[in-house]
């Protein structure tokens, strides 16, 4: 994947605002029933940085966080709510949330977790059970 340049994203009411830069390492969608929650949503579309691309340019003073699990630390805006990234310290990457980025090209390469899929897609894009081998997963991948 081609360096892309920078993109800027902001919550729900502006008073947190980040900036990704270069290249993600991965964008896809995620089918689990904690990241459904999370979105209020049937799928979650992720774009997974390097954390040294990701930056808070303002309102870092308005994030909190909230860690459910070893894998994820996930940061809203305190003053609206609005879902701003999630950290993931095991896997070494930042996701930031697809919809924190609308001039940024999304494009889905994989489905992770599609075993707790309650929206099926067929759009020809790998579908793992639960992660790639990298991740900790099986690296087992399903049909559409």
């Amino acid at each position: 994947m081609a360096a892309i340049g920078s993109f800027h994203g902001q919550c729900f009411c502006g008073a947190v605002e980040i900036e990704v830069s270069g290249d993600p390492a991965a964008m896809g969608y995620c089918h689990c029933s904690s990241c459904r929650s999370w979105s209020a949503g049937p799928v979650n579309a992720f774009t997974l940085w390097p954390p040294e691309k990701v930056r808070i340019v303002k309102g870092a003073d308005n994030l909190v966080g909230y860690q459910k699990n070893p894998t994820s630390v996930r940061k809203w805006c305190k003053a609206c709510g609005g879902h701003v990234l999630n950290e993931h310290p095991l896997w070494g990457v930042t996701d930031v949330y697809a919809a924190m980025l609308p001039a940024l090209p999304f494009k889905a390469m994989l489905h992770v977790n599609y075993q707790e899929t309650v929206l099926p897609m067929k759009d020809g894009l790998p579908k793992y059970r639960d992660f790639p081998p990298a991740f900790g997963g099986t690296g087992e991948l399903m049909a559409e």
